[in-house]
């Protein structure tokens, strides 16, 4: 049946045309079979740019020879014309398709003098592409090679995530200069048992030649670096991939991005010890290995953790010191790097970061039908102050909350505004405002992750017995489950305004009581400027203004 496009998908939506330079930076977490506790494969991705984006949705379907497809990326919603449609399209939900194919990304950047400004596929549309092509992870990795050659990368290097319900990949790539098609790219399948992250810092290094079952590459991926001068044949060292394609390691970009695969790294595996010494920017550490055994295996509760992480239980601990301000936040404002007196520093970079435009955890699952296996628990915003809401790939229609709204102006109807008002009334109030909203993000996901099992046993039974029915099962339950995240968070909003207003905090009585600072925070402001608020001796009780 030819059915007409949806120019709907999850995260495709308008973006400021200033995100282009902030886009850039994002966190993917890769979880095998084998390391988590359900046997699902599952991939995050964090999408950290000030852009507007909507729960959108591509319809799958047959398509008659001839016609074409725009080429249109969610960055900075440029059109890059059109190419050929496949004959055969699959149903897009997330960034996972009706197979359970699943993708996630960080730009990594690599040499700047590779990238094809030309080249018609961004990363972003490119993804999108292959969902809709590719059933397995191995026929993802071969149609990203086979697009980008024909039709031209235009993005700087990038790292993939690529799994469906039985492996999982990861994925680098690089064009091949201006006015230049093609690609240099090299895969390596992550050990079942074992985990993996990138977080815009390139991770495959050394790898082997002759090990297609868990290695694949292009076939100038080596002869390509010799022709530029990137390797050595004489250096007596062997081919390294971000060596030759992505050579900065400076203090900072380790500081930016490091620390967020060393943090996901000792949380998933403690015992190991990993150090900081890499992230901190010490001179002759090696990196972090590319796959780790947790200690345990993760549950999709651990993974959704993972992603909410601000370094907590280290030193480098954003809600703690004074650049944590009176009220313990962990947000930072932009730039990362600064100067004061003409000396360089750099905020910490987490995981879970306020420009957070959206954070997704994949589930692919070879336990389950496709349609109830596979799918995208969605949240707008940053996920530490914010609801993951699960989204199955068989559904036909999305809540209206989550396709509304724009970046330039405020609306309630909209879920990544609520979503956003909620995260900035916690912001500046921390300790004071975050533990509502963690019991709140606490009641709701413990709850959807109890019925999860039953709505899944139930829409299995369906699928087999009557697949429009499991269809509209799965539908009903995700537009409801999102709908009522929704208007919690609406709720939510509106309690934090009323509890907490004009620097007070309300008791359980109603009954406004003054906040103050820590002990800390006021030793702090007296050692800064010891003079300017300490009070002359007096025998007289001083009297305070109420």
């Amino acid at each position: 049946m030819n059915r007409p496009p949806v120019l709907l998908h999850a995260l495709l939506a308008a973006a400021l045309a200033t995100a282009a330079a902030t886009a850039q930076a994002c966190t993917s977490i890769v979880v095998t079979r084998g390391a988590s506790r359900d046997g699902s494969v599952m991939v995050t991705y964090s999408a950290d740019a000030p852009f507007m984006p909507r729960l959108l949705r591509i319809a799958g379907g047959t398509h008659a020879p001839g016609t074409m497809v725009d080429v249109r990326g969610w960055e900075d919603n440029e059109d890059r014309g059109k190419i050929p449609q496949a004959e055969r399209t699959y149903t897009v939900v997330g960034l996972v398709n009706e197979h359970q194919l699943s993708l996630g990304e960080t730009t990594t950047g690599g040499r700047p003098e590779l990238k094809n400004r030309k080249g018609q596929l961004d990363y972003d549309a490119l993804m999108v592409l292959v969902l809709q092509r590719a059933k397995t992870a191995r026929e993802a990795i071969t149609l990203v090679d086979s697009l980008c050659r024909e039709y031209g990368f235009g993005s700087s290097g990038e790292t993939f995530s690529i799994a469906d319900k039985n492996e999982a990949w990861i994925m680098e790539l690089i064009g091949k200069g201006p006015d230049v098609k093609g690609i240099v790219w090299v895969a390596a399948k992550v050990p079942d048992g074992c985990i993996t992250a990138h977080a815009n810092l390139s991770r495959i290094t050394t790898f082997p030649l002759n090990d297609p079952d868990n290695w694949l590459y292009s076939p100038d991926v080596v002869t390509f670096a010799i022709e530029k001068g990137y390797y050595k044949t004489d250096s007596g060292k062997p081919f390294n991939y971000r060596d030759a394609y992505h050579p900065s390691q400076s203090a900072s970009v380790r500081r930016a991005c490091a620390g967020r695969v060393w943090s996901i790294y000792r949380r998933s595996a403690p015992s190991q010890n990993f150090s900081d010494a890499y992230y901190r920017g010490a001179e002759n550490v090696e990196d972090y290995p590319l796959f780790i055994k947790p200690d345990q295996q993760l549950g999709l509760h651990d993974v959704m953790g993972l992603m909410r992480d601000h370094f907590e239980g280290t030193p480098y601990d954003m809600t703690k010191g004074p650049d944590a301000g009176p009220y313990c936040s962990p947000m930072r404002l932009r730039d990362l790097a600064f100067k004061v007196d003409g000396k360089n520093y750099m905020w910490e970079r987490p995981i879970s970061t306020q420009q957070s435009g959206f954070v997704i955890v994949n589930q692919s699952r070879q336990n389950l039908p496709d349609a109830v296996g596979g799918l995208t628990w969605f949240t707008p915003d940053e996920a530490s102050t914010s609801c993951f809401t699960p989204f199955y790939c068989a559904i036909d229609a999305l809540p209206a909350p989550y396709t509304t709204g724009t970046y330039d102006k405020f609306s309630w109807e909209s879920a990544w505004w609520v979503t956003n008002l909620v995260s900035n009334l916690t912001y500046d109030r921390w300790s004071r405002v975050y533990p509502d909203v963690q019991k709140a993000q606490a009641d709701q996901e413990a709850a959807l992750l109890k019925m999860q099992p039953v709505i899944e046993e139930t829409a299995a039974k369906l699928a087999a017995a009557d697949p429009a029915l499991a269809q509209s099962f799965l539908t009903n339950y995700s537009v409801s489950t999102a709908e009522a995240v929704f208007r919690r968070w609406q709720d939510l909003a509106h309690s934090i305004l009323t509890r907490n207003v004009d620097g007070y905090t309300k008791d359980a009585n109603g009954h406004p009581k003054a906040a103050g600072y820590s002990e800390e925070w006021l030793r702090h402001v007296v050692e800064s400027r010891p003079d300017q608020f300490k009070l002359p001796e007096t025998k007289k009780p001083v009297e305070t203004d109420h």
